[in-house]
C-alpha cells in the first residue's frame, strides 16, 4: 500500500511539474541559443539568457528532489529514472524533456494515440532533431574560436551535427578541440542508438505488415 501511494504521488506531481518543465525547457534551449549565437551582443542580453538557464537548471534539480523523495526508491530512482538524471547533469540533454510532453499530449483515455512503430519513429526523430541542434549549439561555442578549427560558423557546426547523427561523417569539417570531441561522442553513440532504434521499428512494421498480408492470401483464409 504504502509503495501504492508513493506511486500515485509521484504520478500527481510528474502531472503538475510537465507543462512547467515544458517551458523551462524551451527556456533553457532560448537562453542557450542567445549565449553562442549573440556573444557579442549586449551585456543586458547575455546576462538574462544566462540567468534563464540557471532557473531552468533550479527547476530541473527541484523536480529531481521531490520526485527522488516521493518515490521512495533512493539510489534506484538514478537508475530507473536515468534520462532525468542525465538531463539534470548534461544541460547538453534538457530539451529532450519536450519528448516527454509530446508523450503526454499523444496519450488519450490511457492508451497511446499511434501505433508502437510510429511512437518509435516520431519521439527518434523529435529526439535527434533536438539533439542535432544543442549539439550543434554546443560545438560551435567551443570551436569558433579554436586555432586550426574548421567549424567557424553556425552552419558548419549544423552540418556537422546532422552528418555526425546520420552516421555518415563526410570528414570534411570536425572538431579539434577535447571538449568538442566528446560531444562528438555523444552526438554519434545518440545517432547510432536512434538509428537503431528507427531501422529496427521499421524493418518490425515491414515484417508485420507482409505477415498480415501472407495471412490474407492463404488458403485456408
Amino acid at each position: 500500500m504504502d509503495v501504492d501511494d508513493a506511486a500515485g504521488r509521484e504520478r500527481r506531481w510528474e502531472q503538475r511539474i510537465e507543462l512547467p518543465l515544458f517551458v523551462a525547457s524551451l527556456l533553457f534551449l532560448g537562453g542557450y541559443t542567445v549565449v553562442v549565437l549573440a556573444y557579442d551582443a549586449a551585456p543586458l542580453l547575455w546576462d538574462l539568457a544566462l540567468a534563464l538557464m540557471l532557473l531552468t537548471w533550479l527547476m530541473f534539480a527541484l523536480d529531481y528532489a521531490v520526485r527522488l523523495k516521493l518515490s521512495g526508491e533512493g539510489h534506484r530512482f538514478v537508475r530507473t529514472h536515468w534520462l532525468d538524471t542525465l538531463v539534470l547533469v548534461l544541460p547538453l540533454l534538457r530539451p529532450l524533456r519536450m519528448v516527454r510532453v509530446y508523450t503526454a499530449v499523444q496519450r488519450r483515455r490511457g492508451e497511446p494515440r499511434l501505433s508502437l512503430h510510429a511512437r518509435v519513429i516520431t519521439y527518434a526523430s523529435m529526439s535527434a532533431t533536438l539533439l542535432g541542434f544543442s549539439g550543434a549549439l554546443a560545438v560551435y561555442q567551443e570551436e569558433r574560436s579554436a586555432p586550426d578549427a574548421t567549424i567557424r560558423t553556425f552552419g558548419d557546426s549544423l552540418w556537422w551535427a546532422c552528418s555526425t547523427l546520420t552516421t555518415v561523417g563526410y570528414g570534411d569539417v570536425a572538431p579539434v578541440t577535447a571538449s568538442g570531441r566528446v560531444i562528438a561522442v555523444v552526438l554519434m553513440a545518440c545517432g547510432l542508438a536512434l538509428l537503431g532504434a528507427v531501422t529496427g521499428s521499421f524493418s518490425s512494421w515491414l515484417l508485420q505488415t507482409f505477415a498480415r498480408e501472407d495471412e490474407k492470401r492463404s488458403p485456408g483464409n
